[in-house]
């Protein structure tokens, strides 16, 4: 279904159709792509030090490991919980203030861990609660943002925008946000609070340089009031009913998956298969982000050179390696390779998805159907993870990898036979 976003003085101005009209939406659209921009650089540093910062302070306060874990978990878990009721939401209030509202609940979560870091230490139970307010806040903030993309950037700035979107993305989480956090947490760990809470400020005021409107289209005239259920259902329903949509879904399924089953397996395989140390483990991590980095950087290239659709193929082709490669050799540098190839391909695909499904998803659907693809996501990378350990404990670790490669095997099938090969928006 294809969307059209019209912004303020878009139409015929002084006779000549559309040229100061696409002036100014192209001025905008080129500011707008800088504050979404800094917005998510902002967010994901914060972000890639906290998700380090609250496991290890929860590891100072306890000995139990899976005390520890769930403090990791409450980042994620309402993903599973409440995405779809987030989506509602999107869908329905202003995408802009969402983003505000979300980082007012990140300012005041920060807020409390630091006064209580710095008036006598914090206990567990904070650490719990204020990591389930920033997992809330987390899914808030990304469903609004993706969903405010549209709104925000006209057509032909979107494919630019991702790939900078993603491209932050890779940076803080990967890089610059461990590398930083460990830094910050070493020097205090008020300072490593403060220093969050003071990134999520500096990308709520960012949120003020936007140029439009972003709040979604209203409901059609006479429509009868919908329940949140109905809305979920509608949303999750237009998901399943689109067949290019569906099967990018559930390829995205399997490579969740695969991701956290490599994520969770990756450490003992490294440590007990490969006989790698810290600094030769530290080489495998890097390939993985700098593969992302690479694609974030390239991606416009490469889409100029082989299409979307191939680049997207490339992806699939890319996490074949990186999983298919433990299964056949220890080499670090055969294994590096195949990390680099699922990393690079990873930012292939969430750019290429992003715009499509930006162009595709009407305007009034992008909150319920950002936060039911999600769910997909999100929700199929712990049970790749609980899968993998449970094959290797039975079969050993080669097995498993092996096992996860043949089945990321089956998406290049079923992606050559349900995405056409001119992936048009109006297309079903």
């Amino acid at each position: 279904m294809a969307m059209t976003t019209t912004a303020p003085g878009q139409a015929d101005v002084g006779g000549i159709p559309g040229t100061a009209a696409t002036r100014r939406t192209g001025d905008s659209g080129r500011r707008n792509i800088a504050v979404l921009v800094a917005f998510t650089a902002a967010t994901n540093l914060a972000d890639g030090v906290m998700k380090m910062a609250l496991p290890l302070l929860a590891a100072q306060l306890t000995r139990s490991p899976a005390q520890v874990t769930a403090v990791s978990l409450t980042l994620t878990l309402p993903w599973l919980l409440i995405a779809l009721h987030i989506g509602v939401l999107v869908d329905r209030f202003d995408r802009r203030r969402l983003l505000w509202a979300a980082n007012g609940m990140r300012l005041a979560a920060m807020g409390w861990l630091t006064g209580s870091a710095v008036s006598g230490g914090i206990t567990l139970t904070e650490l719990f609660a204020a990591g389930a307010i920033l997992g809330v806040a987390d899914v808030a903030a990304s469903t609004s943002a993706s969903a405010l993309v549209p709104a925000a950037v006209p057509p032909a700035g979107r494919e630019r925008a991702n790939a900078w979107m993603v491209g932050a993305e890779t940076v803080g989480q990967e890089f610059a946000g461990p590398f930083v956090g460990g830094l910050l947490l070493a020097a205090g760990t008020s300072l490593a609070l403060g220093v969050i809470g003071v990134s999520y400020a500096l990308a709520a005021l960012a949120l003020l340089l936007l140029v439009g409107r972003f709040r979604p289209a209203p409901p059609a005239p006479g429509a009868a009031p919908a329940s949140v259920n109905s809305r979920i259902a509608e949303g999750v329903r237009f998901l399943w009913d689109d067949r290019l949509l569906r099967t990018l879904s559930v390829i995205v399924a399997v490579l969740s998956a695969v991701w956290g089953a490599w994520l969770a397996l990756m450490p003992l395989y490294a440590q007990r298969t490969m006989g790698l140390g810290s600094r030769e483990y530290g080489i495998l991590l890097s390939a993985l982000g700098v593969g992302g980095l690479v694609g974030a950087l390239t991606v416009t290239w490469v889409n100029r050179v082989l299409g979307a659709r191939r680049a997207m193929f490339a992806d699939l082709i890319g996490t074949i390696a990186m999983v298919a490669l433990p299964a056949l050799t220890t080499s670090l540098w055969a294994v590096a390779a195949g990390a680099f190839l699922g990393g690079m391909g990873g930012t292939l695909w969430s750019v290429n998805a992003r715009t499509l499904t930006q162009q595709r998803v009407p305007d009034e659907m992008l909150g319920r159907y950002g936060a039911a693809s999600r769910l997909f996501n999100f929700g199929a990378m712990p049970l790749g993870a609980a899968l993998v350990g449970l094959l290797a404990e039975l079969g050993g670790m080669r097995l498993a990898f092996g096992l996860f490669a043949a089945a990321t095997a089956l998406t290049p099938v079923l992606f050559v036979r349900n995405v056409p090969r001119s992936v048009s928006p109006s297309h079903r």
